[in-house]
């Protein structure tokens, strides 16, 4: 059975180091590629797949994303501040936990993005979500669709969709992780808002047999990791936009 989720929160807080000097003076969400912030590529998948609130959390730079949000008229966004410290990803999570609410919620990363064709990959995974078997749906993408990523693969994915650590990342068969999680909130309970990663979280999940995996369908994922990177992405995005339309 799956959950109503209309929430999400995009991590937007991060230093961006490997992009420097782009970094030095934009936050690396707001970084276009295409013609288009990969934090407001974020958003825009989120608006397409039913989201109509989401929680934004900013630290380094962080008034420029305050601004930038301040101009999106849709999904609404609330700034979850962090600009007194950074808390990594979980303890981000954790922080924003009281705008997100009580119910499962969607989460983000503002530095990587897919284009895709068709059905609203986001949509879908939200359409699969079943919080009576899953706390934890991670986004997932093969290997042979992505541009910008060089360091192989995350989880393999057994035929039910459960989902375990690879144990070669050079495995073709192997799933990237895209970027897109959707979390029952109770597995943050008695968490602290301190700095830490949320792979803790997929592993509990794990041993729990509670972790699965979406994988999409008719996209390509991409990661803008140094400078170098941004003309390739552009000229993949050029390809893709006549092949998809």
């Amino acid at each position: 059975m799956s959950a109503k989720i209309d929430t999400a929160m995009v991590l937007a807080a991060g230093f961006g180091k490997r992009l420097r000097p782009i970094t030095e003076a934009i936050p690396k969400p707001l970084v276009p590629v295409g013609g288009r912030t990969m934090l407001d590529r974020a958003l825009d998948a989120a608006e397409d797949a039913g989201i109509t609130k989401a929680v934004v959390n900013v630290h380094w730079l962080g008034q420029q994303i305050v601004d930038h949000c301040a101009h999106r008229a849709s999904p609404e966004t609330v700034i979850s501040d962090e600009r007194d410290r950074i808390l990594e990803t979980a303890g981000g999570v954790i922080k924003a936990l009281p705008l997100l609410g009580g119910a499962p919620f969607l989460l983000l990363n503002a530095d990587t993005f897919w284009v895709e064709r068709g059905k609203s990959n986001l949509k879908a995974m939200i359409d699969a979500f079943d919080p009576s078997r899953m706390d934890v749906l991670l986004m997932l993408c093969p290997l042979d669709r992505t541009t910008g990523h060089s360091g192989g693969g995350d989880f393999a994915m057994n035929a039910d969709g459960r989902l375990a650590r690879l144990e070669d990342k050079s495995d073709p068969a192997g799933l990237l992780y895209a970027g897109a999680t959707i979390y029952n909130p109770a597995v943050f309970n008695g968490a602290k808002a301190e700095p830490h990663s949320l792979n803790v979280y997929y592993d509990k999940a794990i041993a729990q047999g509670r972790l699965f995996g979406h994988v999409m369908e008719n996209a390509h994922w991409f990661t803008v990791g140094t400078p170098e990177a941004l003309p390739a992405a552009e000229a993949e995005l050029v390809s893709l936009s006549h092949r998809f339309h």
